[in-house]
């Protein structure tokens, strides 16, 4: 046997430690603390002294709520016994209790107590008075168990015994070498015999009862014993083992029985193939793939093999249209059912077009290059000054006016000639009825001409052309119409179908045959509008203004607006607060062909949407936040898409260089500004550095828009705006850059001039001289050192320097020494001599060349 701790020895006799040690010292066994080490022999002896005098008394313990306690009385001994014990051990021999051999298995497997093993001389031994152990038994079974230690018992007689039913019984089973030790200290050998204890009188039901433990096979047969089932259990400062036997344990109140779950039968899963109503799906436009696949309970992989299938290759992130969205629900079975936004539920009318009406005065958009004369021709027709209020004689923006001329009232537009205000020129021809093209006749056409030549075509507006400036000597209007058959536009006299009107905005020559044409024209097109109906038209320019909010000027193409009335354009809604002409004065109603000015949006809307009038304002809110849920979900889906980046692309980024961003922030005056110069800005391109416009809005520069640009390390465009106070002095303290203009050439050159200093310089070479090796020398700790005549130009130290054999080169490094004589020299010119080192690099013969340079930074430009 190995050595012992002393606190394993006393969990292993059941005592307390302290007193193990107490009883060590006794025996005159060193122990200082319960991690004394024990030899062998000392834990014999100790174990011998404990199980001949057990530690102190045998004390009564309240069991465990969950074990049954039956106690019995013990039979007192024979000797100084009294009547009564001497009756009950007359009764205990009368009732013919016999005795059993113990065989070598009964003693691995006889019973214990909780401190220490009853034999039946302490039986005997007990007085009557004294307390019994608690012992938790079972009734008797009708075979014994191989391990059961067959005993015996004293009872009184209580007459004929009933046969109780088979129950569980608990033993506890003392470990062998507690059992050896016991019975060497006893003197008892294994072939001795022990008589079986006494057996309790009744059971008496305690607190709590005993958890029934059953095998799963007691289940099969009533009233037969289970099989043995051995549980471990660590409990206080012993290890003990439960033999658990019988089928069933009595709780209090009787011998109950706990009945077992009936195991549940597992059904298998069926698919069911949902109701007809549930195989609908329902689409608001459009639908991501992933939800899709979700509602239709069908996995992404999948839906994408189908949609492969079909030519479209999708991500669980990708959004379908209605009908893709149709067809791909069709291969499961599924129907789709449109659930979109119906614009006319919340408007004030049903349909936009109307078969009757009353005629309208035509609305004309003045067109052509920059500064051939538009608006001094549209000063002369309405006898104003329009021009000289313009920044450089340049129309800015759209300008909408109302004429009156003796031939009726006639609505101009007019737009800027320059080329970055393509879309509002776009815009223009869109809404208008007739194109009136500009073109001066000491010019010809030019390159805007021909683009509103496109526009009015694509818009399918007829055109009229006005040849301007024909009071300038050098005028030739035959040379205009040459030009003008070119893109198609044939004069009438010439055999075409275009109008040409020879006219002149200086000296008013020929405007009254220009408005003659465009009445006959406007007849022609038999223009109709009904003003009962609720007002439609479109958004001419918008802008914000400091006291009167966001201002929007719109014209009326259909119905009447009337003050008061709800309007919805965009993302923008509001009640109609003011409509204000061009000539300054507040109408109650504005009728088909009017062009105004409107208060009381709750934004600025772009210029180009639509207006429409509400019913109520609850349905103008709904439209709104209808529109702007949509614009969020384009905007998200166009960044998802510029975030993508295949590995193509990202090899191509890699290998073309560092990628410039420019990053721009826009403010205008009004929203077609605003659009122009972000598009021109974007026109500019260049491979090594990439305009981005992050923000552009109508209004001043304020605080956001500078915490914007720090952030973002951009600069701040301002166009016919101001920044505040505030704002500029925040500009100063974060270093941002503001610039401002009134005229957009200057914006766009500026513009250049940033992305040129950006660039990356180009290095060229320029060669300074070149010397001839003459003669060389061997230098100790130096290496080679050349001899050399300058032949042209100069020899700098600081210089590199290329080693020429035969025409071929063959090294290219720094010069590590330069000297003419015994100095060391910055400089030699031609003409001189000079020895000459290289860096690391001695291979150096007579006639070969050594050539001085330097790399010079060249800067690029856009052009």
């Amino acid at each position: 046997m190995s050595n012992v701790r002393v606190y394993e020895l006393a969990k292993e006799l059941g005592i307390e430690t302290k007193t193990l040690l107490s009883r060590i010292g006794e025996l005159g066994i060193i122990a200082s603390s319960h991690m004394t080490m024990l030899t062998p022999e000392e834990a014999a002896k100790i174990r011998t002294s404990v199980s001949s005098n057990p530690v102190g008394d045998v004390i009564e313990k309240r069991i465990k709520p969950t074990v049954i306690r039956r106690r019995s009385r013990r039979a007192t001994a024979a000797e100084g016994g009294d009547d009564d014990g001497s009756a009950d051990a007359s009764e205990s021999n009368a009732a013919g209790a016999d005795t059993a051999p113990i065989s070598q298995a009964a003693q691995d497997e006889g019973p214990s107590t909780d401190a220490e093993p009853v034999s039946a001389e302490a039986v005997g031994d007990a007085q009557p008075t004294a307390v019994a152990e608690e012992r938790v038994e079972g009734a008797p079974t009708s075979t014994p168990s191989p391990t059961q230690v067959p005993t015996t018992t004293t009872r009184p007689s209580r007459g004929p015994r009933r046969r109780e039913e088979p129950t569980s019984q608990l033993v506890l089973v003392a470990t062998p070498e507690q059992r050896q030790a016991t019975l060497e200290a006893r003197g008892i050998t294994p072939s001795s015999t022990l008589t079986q204890p006494p057996k309790p009188k009744a059971a008496v039901p305690t607190d709590g009862r005993v958890p029934e433990i059953k095998d799963d096979r007691d289940d099969k047969k009533k009233g037969v014993r289970g099989k043995k089932v051995v549980y471990d259990r660590r409990r206080d400062s012993s290890q003990r083992r439960f033999v658990r036997e019988g089928d069933e344990i009595g709780g209090r109140g009787g011998r109950g029985k706990r009945k077992k779950a009936k195991p549940r039968k597992i059904e298998k899963t069926q698919l069911t193939t949902p109701k007809a109503a549930k195989r609908v799906i329902k689409i608001d436009e459009s639908i991501m793939v992933g939800d899709l696949a979700k509602q239709m309970g069908v996995k992404f992989g999948e839906m994408a093999g189908k949609l492969m299938q079909m030519g479209t290759m999708v991500t669980i992130t990708d959004r379908l249209d209605l009908e893709t969205a149709e067809l791909i629900t069709a291969e499961f079975g599924f129907t789709v059912e449109s659930v979109g936004f119906e614009l006319d539920d919340h408007l004030a009318k049903t349909g936009r077009e109307t078969d009757g009406g009353m005629r309208r005065s035509p609305v004309v958009t003045i067109m052509g290059h920059v500064d051939h004369g538009k608006t001094s021709l549209l000063d002369r027709i309405r006898s104003t000054q329009v021009a000289a209020s313009e920044h450089g004689g340049i129309t800015q923006h759209i300008g909408a006016y109302k004429v009156k001329t003796d031939r009726g009232q006639v609505v101009f537009l007019d737009t800027p000639g320059h080329e970055a205000f393509t879309a509002m020129r776009a815009r223009g021809a869109k809404v208008t009825d007739i194109v009136v093209l500009v073109v001066a006749a000491d010019d010809g056409v030019m390159l805007q001409t021909v683009e509103a030549i496109n526009h009015a075509r694509a818009a399918g507006v007829p055109i009229v052309v006005a040849v301007n400036k024909i009071d300038r000597p050098q005028a030739n209007a035959d040379r205009v119409r040459q030009g003008l058959t070119e893109h198609g536009l044939v004069p009438e006299e010439w055999g075409g179908d275009t109008i040409f009107c020879n006219v002149s905005a200086k000296t008013g020559d020929g405007i009254d045959t220009l408005l003659e044409m465009l009445a006959l024209q406007s007849e022609i097109l038999e223009l109709q509008a009904d003003p009962d109906l609720p007002a439609q038209g479109v958004v001419i320019e918008s802008r914000l203004d400091r006291g009167k909010g966001p201002i929007a000027t719109v014209l009326v193409q259909n119905g009447t607006l009337r003050k008061g009335e709800y309007l919805v354009s965009g993302i923008y809604y509001g009640r109609v607060r003011a409509m204000i002409n061009e000539w300054g004065e507040d109408l109650e109603s504005a009728g088909p062909s009017t062009p105004v000015e409107i208060w009381g949006l709750n934004g600025v809307p772009e210029a180009g949407n639509d207006i429409d009038i509400a019913t109520t304002e609850r349905d103008a809110k709904v439209i709104t936040d209808y529109r702007g849920r949509k614009e969020r979900e384009r905007e998200m889906a166009a960044k998802t898409r510029t975030s993508k980046v295949s590995f193509e692309d990202l090899m191509a980024q890699v290998q073309s260089g560092q990628v410039k961003d420019l990053n721009l922030i826009v403010k205008a005056d009004v929203q077609g500004s605003v659009e122009a110069i972000s598009d021109a800005f974007l026109k500019v391109k260049h491979a090594e550095v990439e305009v981005r416009v992050l923000h552009k809005s109508v209004g001043g520069i304020i605080e956001s828009d500078i915490n914007l640009a720090s952030a973002s390390n951009a600069i701040v465009v301002g166009f016919n705006v101001r920044p505040e106070p505030s704002a500029k002095a925040l500009a100063e303290r974060e270093g941002v850059d503001i610039k401002l203009y009134s005229v957009i050439y200057d914006a766009i050159d500026d513009l250049k001039k940033a992305m040129e200093g950006m660039l990356e310089p180009t290095y060229e070479e320029d060669v300074l001289g070149r010397a001839e090796v003459l003669e060389t020398f061997q230098v100790p700790r130096a290496g080679t050192v050349a001899g050399c005549n300058v032949r042209s130009g100069k020899i700098l130290r600081s210089a590199k320097a290329r080693l020429v054999r035969d025409s071929v080169q063959i090294y290219t490094g720094g010069i590590s020494s330069l000297r003419r004589f015994k100095d060391d020299v910055r400089e030699v010119v031609q003409g001189y001599e000079c020895g000459i080192s290289l860096e690391n690099y001695n291979d150096i013969k007579v006639g070969d060349i050594i050539e001085c340079y330097e790399m010079k930074a060249v800067r690029q430009t856009l052009n």
